[in-house]
C-alpha cells in the first residue's frame, strides 16, 4: 500500500466513515471566554467513538516546509512557515486539529458532514490545492491575524482526500489574542466567514442555522423557577436549576450547541486566563460522550470515552493545555519557552502511556 493510500485509508477510518448512518459520530464542542484581565481562551473537545484516535502534539519551527496532500498524491500547495506553531494533531502529524502560532492566532477544525462543499478537485490546480485537514497548519504557519486569513483564503483550493461525491467536510474556528473569533465554512465551494457572537461551536448544520435555533430556547434562564399556583395546586421546583428545564441533553450537534451556549452565558467571568482555562475544562466535562451511547449492546469498543481529548488554548499567554480520555491530568505546552527559530520539527503522542495516574493518599498510622 503506497503512502497516499495509507493516508486516505487512515482518514477514512477515523473521520470520513462518520458520515455513514451506522457509524459513530465525530463530534466536537467548542467554547471561549475572556477573563476579567483581558486574557482570551478558546477550548474544545474532540470525539471519535470507533476506537483510539491517533493524536500527537506537533511543534513546527519557522521556516519549516510543508506540501499538502491531494487525492492524487503529496503534490499540492507548498508552503514555508513564517510563524512557529504548536498544535494537537489527529491521525497523523500533518493534520493539526487545534493549535496556535507564536503571534497568538489560533485555529481548529470541527467535523461538518453533509453541509460543507468544497470546489471540485482539479489536478491542474494542484499547485494551490490544500487538503482540508491541513488548513489549520497553513493558517497558523502563514498568518498573524484573522484579516490576513480572510484576504488569502481565495488563493487556495480546498479539497477532501476521500472519494469525490462522498466527501466529508469540516468547518473551522479561528481566533486571535484580542478576543476576535470567526467561523469559516465552505458553502457551494465558496468560503464564508461568520462572526461568532456566542463564542461556541459544534458540528452540522451550518453556523447560521445554529444561531437561529437558539430562538427555540428563549424561555430558558439561569437559576430556579418560582413556585406558582396551578388551579388549586401549588407547583414548585424539585431542586436548583429549574430555569434551564427543557435544555436538550442528547449528544447531537444542535443540542450540544444549545447546551454549551447556555453554560457559557451563565458562567461567571474569571479573573485570569489560567482561572478561565480551568473553568473551560470543568464546563467541557459536561460534554464527555460515554462510548456506550453510540453503539448497540455488545458492539462497544474498548476505549474509556468517545471524547478522545479536550484542549484549552490561552491565546494571550500563548499556552496550550490538554487532557485525554486515558489521562485526565492537564498538561501544558508553553509557546513562550520555545525558540521557534532554532527548535526542530517534532511530534510525540499526547500520552506517553495510556494510563491514568492515581495519587495514593498516605494516612498517618496506616499500614
Amino acid at each position: 500500500m503506497n503512502y497516499l493510500k495509507r493516508v486516505k485509508t487512515s482518514v477514512a477510518a477515523c473521520l470520513v466513515a462518520a458520515a455513514g448512518s451506522m457509524a459513530p459520530a465525530a463530534a466536537c464542542t467548542g467554547i471561549s471566554f475572556t477573563a476579567a484581565n483581558g486574557d482570551y481562551v478558546q477550548a474544545r473537545t474532540i470525539e471519535w467513538g470507533d476506537g483510539p484516535l491517533p493524536s500527537e502534539y506537533v511543534i513546527m519551527p519557522r521556516g519549516y516546509e510543508s506540501v499538502s496532500y491531494t487525492p492524487s498524491g503529496k503534490n499540492g500547495l507548498a508552503f514555508r512557515a513564517r510563524y512557529g506553531v504548536a498544535g494537537l494533531s489527529i491521525v497523523q502529524p500533518e493534520f493539526i486539529a487545534e493549535g496556535m502560532n507564536e503571534a497568538g492566532l489560533s485555529a481548529g477544525l470541527f467535523y461538518f458532514p453533509r453541509y460543507g462543499y468544497y470546489p471540485p478537485y482539479d489536478s491542474l490546480q494542484n499547485h494551490r490545492t490544500l487538503s482540508d485537514l491541513q488548513l489549520v497548519p497553513w493558517i497558523l504557519s502563514q498568518f498573524a491575524t484573522i484579516d490576513e486569513v480572510k484576504a488569502a483564503i481565495g488563493g487556495v483550493r480546498l479539497v477532501s482526500l476521500d472519494n469525490p461525491g462522498t466527501s466529508s467536510t469540516v468547518h473551522w474556528r479561528i481566533g486571535d489574542a484580542k478576543g476576535n473569533q470567526v467561523v469559516l465554512e465552505f458553502v457551494d465551494g465558496v468560503p464564508h466567514f461568520y462572526d461568532n457572537p456566542v463564542g461556541v461551536l459544534t458540528n452540522s448544520p451550518g453556523f447560521p442555522w445554529h444561531l437561529a435555533n437558539l430562538n427555540n430556547y428563549v424561555n430558558l434562564y439561569a437559576g430556579s423557577a418560582p413556585a406558582h399556583r396551578l388551579s388549586d395546586l401549588t407547583v414548585f421546583p424539585f431542586g436548583a436549576g429549574s430555569g434551564l428545564l427543557g435544555l436538550p441533553g442528547d449528544v447531537t450537534p444542535p443540542s450540544r450547541f444549545v447546551r454549551v451556549a447556555f453554560y457559557k452565558a451563565t458562567a461567571p467571568q474569571k479573573a485570569t486566563g489560567y482561572d478561565t482555562v480551568l473553568q473551560c475544562f470543568h464546563i467541557l466535562n459536561n460534554f464527555d460522550i460515554p462510548v456506550g451511547t453510540e453503539f448497540p449492546e455488545g458492539k462497544v469498543p474498548d476505549i474509556p470515552s468517545a471524547t478522545q481529548w479536550t484542549a484549552a488554548v490561552d491565546l494571550t499567554a500563548r499556552k496550550i493545555y490538554y487532557k485525554t480520555a486515558y489521562n485526565n491530568t492537564i498538561r501544558c505546552i508553553d509557546l513562550n519557552r520555545i525558540d521557534f527559530g532554532t527548535v526542530k520539527y517534532q511530534t510525540a503522542p499526547l500520552d506517553k502511556e495510556q494510563k491514568q495516574p492515581i495519587e495514593m493518599i498516605r494516612i498517618d498510622g496506616a499500614l
